[in-house]
């Protein structure tokens, strides 16, 4: 060694490092450990936990593109107290944590949990939900009904009735067998953008988000995506319940990841449905932790 350049051995960075207790940080993440209500009872409540941990294992530089990450900081919110509560009894508490980070931040996470955190975290947004958009990367619709109360299964419905207009939502990644007739009409009733994962299979993904970012930024002022993990294929994500063979390959899922995030109009995401109790080798919190990174990196894109 010469000169003052410290050994790797002594001062390696990880993603998890550039976490703490940053005010002025750029980029917050929030923890919405929701187990409640789940067509697909588990432990996702143990999800941004295993998140957090998993980041310990990822650099802060991409070697194929050259990004160092290192300069980056990631306000930490902590967990939202959740685990015990229902959709209906938590809207508030996401709601006003993701508008306490939001109002300050370019960039939120929120590390879910359940995918009905998605509701309340739009609405986080603060802003009317005639100019917000939302984007789903998941292999299932989420419009089943609401007279059964809210579930991890209905949370686009759920906006729907709130208000938010269909043709600000775009949803891709839409899996065979894995939704009902009901469901596609409801989305093609209320002009929602659907992409298949057969379309995104057979055209150019980058050139599809494109085009669906392009539709929603002429009347949406901010935008929210939901990333629900078993939207990828099962074999490549086991610690999602949801996930069906056939799914999105990973790559692709990171790919749409950092695009999505490269977006200024976008102002927070989730993650959701990981559920660290059914992972194999950590194969899926791997996948997370990835996520994280291609997140930064097409968040710290915007300034380039």
């Amino acid at each position: 060694m010469t000169g003052n350049v410290k050994s790797e051995c002594r001062s390696w960075i990880s993603v998890h490092d550039l976490l703490g207790a940053h005010s002025d940080a750029s980029v917050a993440l929030i923890g919405a450990p929701m187990a409640e209500k789940s067509l697909t009872p588990g432990r996702c409540d143990l999800g941004p936990e295993t998140v957090r941990n998993i980041l310990r294992k990822f650099s802060t530089y991409d070697v194929e593109t050259r990004d160092q990450l290192s300069q980056l900081r990631i306000h930490d919110a902590g967990d939202i107290g959740l685990r015990t509560i229902t959709p209906e009894d938590g809207f508030e508490l996401i709601r006003s944590a993701v508008a306490g980070e939001t109002e300050k931040r370019g960039l939120t996470i929120i590390l879910g949990g359940n995918n009905a955190i998605t509701r309340p975290a739009v609405h986080g947004m603060d802003t009317p939900l005639e100019r917000t958009g939302l984007i789903t990367l998941d292999a299932h619709f989420d419009l089943r009904d609401t007279d059964c109360g809210l579930l991890n299964g209905n949370p686009v419905k759920a906006l729907l009735e709130d208000g938010l207009p269909g043709r600000n939502i775009a949803q891709i990644g839409l899996a065979p067998f894995a939704n009902t007739e009901r469901m596609h009409g409801v989305a093609e009733t209320h002009g929602i953008d659907v992409r298949t994962l057969q379309e995104t299979r057979e055209g150019d993904l980058q050139f599809i988000l494109g085009e669906v970012l392009a539709k929603l930024s002429v009347h949406c002022d901010a935008i929210f995506v939901d990333f629900d993990i078993d939207v990828i294929d099962r074999a490549q994500c086991p610690g999602a319940p949801g996930a069906r063979p056939g799914g999105m390959a990973v790559n692709d899922f990171f790919l749409a990841t950092r695009l999505l995030a490269a977006h200024p109009k976008v102002k927070a995401v989730d993650l959701t449905e990981f559920d660290p109790g059914i992972d194999i080798a950590d194969i899926t919190a791997l996948t997370a932790g990835r996520w994280v990174c291609e997140l930064l990196a097409g968040f710290a894109a915007r300034g380039s």
